[in-house]
């Protein structure tokens, strides 16, 4: 699926969209806090090895190009928390992901010569108080050896760089993938493992999906 070519108002309506999602973060309430560690995963080989110029938290869209990336649309949002539920700010949240057709921006990737260009593949958001992040990317899809995932890095002043893994609930390619298998505790599969639904009150098939991490500790003041 082919997203709809990308103008001025699609962008401001994506921040608009931010601005309304991180508001929602910040209403007491407006969330139940889970309190399940999110397990640590690899980083994996294709961690990029030649950063974009744009970094940002949009990856449909490089730079102010007018051609988006292939893909399905998702919102994708949540919140970095310590080992007791209190939210983390001024985390580089970092997530990287290969492109509909199975390429990394990386140099040993698979499928180089049909990377689609028009995905930045890569992208950072910094949180706020409340310890939220919202990113604009694509429906994750697998490619030979792994099911659908997006890869996280969580980075901390003082800590070394943390990383886990992003799946998609009721993906069948799961259960034969080592690493999403490799997480023994039911449990924490499942705090990695989540949906991605259509987004309400939206005509273009845009979805949405929401992940929130429980680091294993307490950030050092």
């Amino acid at each position: 699926m082919k997203t709809s070519p990308t103008s001025a108002f699609g962008r401001r309506r994506f921040l608009t969209r931010s601005s309304l999602a991180l508001a929602l973060f910040a209403t007491p309430g407006a969330f139940a806090e889970e309190l399940l560690r999110t397990p640590q995963q690899t980083e994996g080989p294709f961690y990029p090895d030649h950063l974009p110029l744009d970094t940002d938290n949009d990856l449909i869209v490089v730079n102010d190009a007018l051609t988006p990336a292939v893909g399905e649309i998702t919102y994708l949002s949540g919140r970095i928390l310590d080992a007791s539920g209190a939210p983390i700010r001024n985390a580089v949240v970092e997530i990287w992901q290969c492109d509909h057709g199975g390429a990394y921006l990386h140099s040993r990737t698979g499928n180089a010569d049909q990377r689609d260009t028009n995905f930045q593949g890569f992208g950072r958001f910094v949180t706020g108080s409340t310890g939220e992040y919202l990113f604009r990317t694509i429906k994750p899809v697998s490619y030979p050896g792994r099911c659908p995932h997006i890869h996280y890095a969580v980075k901390m002043k003082g800590r070394e760089k943390w990383t886990t893994q992003c799946y998609i609930k009721g993906e069948a390619s799961n259960e034969r993938d080592g690493v999403w298998r490799g997480i023994r505790d039911e449990k924490q599969r499942e705090a990695v493992t989540v949906d991605f639904a259509p987004l309400k009150d939206t005509k273009a098939g845009e979805l949405t999906a929401r992940f929130d991490i429980v680091m294993g500790y307490t950030p050092a003041a």
